[in-house]
C-alpha cells in the first residue's frame, strides 16, 4: 500500500474532524464509571447510533448472569466489510471514577479534548470506529472484514465483556490480529502483565469499649497480616522484567496491598470484622498460580501467629499476554505506524493488563496502539490530543487494507 493511500485515509478523515471530537464529546458526557458500573447501556445506544451512521451493521449483545450492580452490561459489536479474512479491533467504553464531575463536560484546549475517558479510552475508540469506515469507504477491504468489539468492564477485570465474547465463542482464533485503542503514547504494546488481586478478610468479635478487653480486634489483627505482604511486595518490585518497557516504567512486578480497606461499626466499639485487598500487576516471567499459592500462605501464616480468624478470596486472576515483535503481523503495523507517524515505533510492555490477553490465549496476534497517553489515563486532567486520534484512526485503516488483502 502505497503513500498516496495513506494521503487519501488522512484527507478523509480531515473531513470528518468535526464528527469525530463530537462524537468523543458525546461519549466523555455519559458518565460510564466502574466501578460501580453506571450508564453502560446508554454508552452502548450511543455508540450503536454512531456505528450505524459509518455504516459498521452494529448491534447490542445484552449479557447474560452479568453482576448487578453493573447498569444494562451489554457489548457493541460492529463489522465492516463481508470478506473470509477477520481483523479485530477492540476496546471499552467504561472509564474509572472521576476526580470531579467537570470532567464529564469535554473541555477542547490547544489541540486537545479533555475530559474523563478521553485517553482510556473513548478517544481509542472514536479512532477505531472511523479508522473501519475509512478502510470500508475507501476500498481497502478486499479480502476481508474488521469485526469491531467495544465491551462494558475492563476497569474491573473485564471477564463479564470480553470474558463473554470468549466463552460463547464470538473470538474466531483464525483472525489475522486484534488491535485495540489504549492509550500507548505512539509505543506498540505488544505484552502485557497479568493480575492478581485478593480481598482478605479478617474475623474477630465485637465489644463495647468499656470492655474492649472482651472483644477480638479485628483491625489490630489485619495490620499484623499486612506487614509480611508489603514485604513480599518491596520483593516482588525488585524481579525485574526482559520485556522493553517505557523508561519511566519500573520494570518489576508491582503490588498494592490496602488499596482498599475497611471495617468496624462505630468509634466506641471493638471491630468485629476488617477487610483489606491487595492488588498485583506481575510481569510475565512469573507464574501466578504460584503467587496465587504463596501469598495465601504468607497470610495463614501471619494469621497463625496471633490465632486470628481469616479468610482469602481471589478476585482476579488474568495471565499476562504476548506476541512477538517479529512476528508478521507485529512488523506490518510497526511499518504503518512509522509511514502515518513520521518516527518507527517501540515495542514495549504495556505497565498494566491489557484485553489482547483474551485473543492472545486463542493464538491471535495482540496488540495495544491509541492516540492517548498511560501517563495521563485516569487523572484529573486526563485528555488526547485531536490529531493524534485521526493519526490512529489512519494507523487502523491502513493496518486493515495491509492485513485484510
Amino acid at each position: 500500500m502505497h503513500t498516496t493511500t495513506t494521503r487519501q485515509i488522512q484527507e478523509w478523515l480531515d473531513g470528518r474532524a468535526r464528527e469525530m471530537t463530537a462524537l468523543l464529546e458525546r461519549l466523555v458526557a455519559v458518565e460510564s464509571e466502574n466501578p460501580p458500573g453506571r450508564a453502560l447501556g446508554r454508552c452502548a445506544r450511543i455508540l450503536r447510533e454512531a456505528m450505524d451512521d459509518l455504516g459498521l451493521s452494529p448491534e447490542i449483545i445484552e449479557i447474560p448472569g452479568a453482576p448487578p450492580d453493573l447498569e444494562e452490561p451489554c457489548i457493541v459489536r460492529g463489522t465492516a466489510g463481508d470478506g473470509d479474512r477477520l481483523l479485530y479491533f477492540h476496546g471499552h467504553f467504561d472509564v474509572v471514577p472521576a476526580q470531579s464531575d467537570r470532567q464529564f463536560t469535554a473541555v477542547r484546549r490547544d489541540g486537545k479534548i479533555i475530559g474523563r475517558g478521553t485517553a482510556d479510552m473513548k478517544g481509542g475508540i472514536v479512532g477505531m470506529l472511523y479508522g473501519a469506515a475509512a478502510a470500508k469507504e475507501l476500498g481497502l477491504l478486499r479480502e476481508g472484514r474488521i469485526v469491531v468489539h467495544l465491551v462494558c468492564d475492563e476497569e474491573t477485570g473485564s471477564v463479564v465483556g470480553a470474558g463473554h465474547l470468549r466463552d460463547a465463542g464470538m473470538i474466531d482464533p483464525a483472525a489475522v490480529a486484534m488491535v485495540t485503542g489504549e492509550p500507548s503514547g505512539g509505543s506498540i504494546w505488544n505484552a502485557a502483565r497479568g493480575a492478581i488481586s485478593l480481598r482478605v478478610e479478617v474475623h474477630g468479635r465485637e465489644a463495647h469499649v468499656g470492655q474492649a478487653d472482651r472483644g477480638v480486634n479485628a483491625f489490630q489483627h489485619m495490620l499484623h497480616i499486612a506487614r509480611p505482604l508489603e514485604r513480599y511486595a518491596a520483593e516482588m518490585a525488585g524481579r525485574h522484567t526482559a520485556f522493553p518497557m517505557d523508561p519511566d516504567d519500573a520494570p518489576g512486578t508491582m503490588l498494592v496491598v490496602g488499596g482498599r480497606s475497611g471495617g468496624g461499626s462505630n468509634f466506641n466499639v471493638v471491630p468485629g470484622s476488617a477487610y483489606f485487598t491487595v492488588d498485583g500487576r506481575y510481569n510475565p516471567e512469573e507464574d501466578l498460580d504460584g503467587e496465587v499459592e504463596r501469598l495465601t500462605a504468607l497470610i495463614d501464616e501471619a494469621a497463625r501467629e496471633i490465632g486470628a480468624d481469616v479468610s482469602v478470596r481471589v478476585t482476579q486472576l488474568q495471565p499476562s499476554a504476548s506476541t512477538e515483535a517479529r512476528h508478521p503481523a507485529a512488523a506490518t503495523l510497526a511499518r504503518v505506524v512509522g509511514e502515518v507517524d513520521g518516527a518507527q515505533p517501540r515495542f514495549e510492555m504495556c505497565a498494566g493488563i491489557l484485553e489482547t490477553r483474551w485473543y492472545a490465549q486463542l493464538g491471535i496476534p495482540a496488540f495495544g496502539y491509541g492516540p492517548g497517553r498511560l501517563d495521563v489515563s485516569h487523572g484529573p486532567d486526563e485528555y488526547v490530543e485531536e490529531a493524534a486520534m485521526r493519526r490512529a484512526a489512519a494507523v487502523y485503516a491502513r493496518y486493515a487494507g495491509e492485513m485484510l488483502s
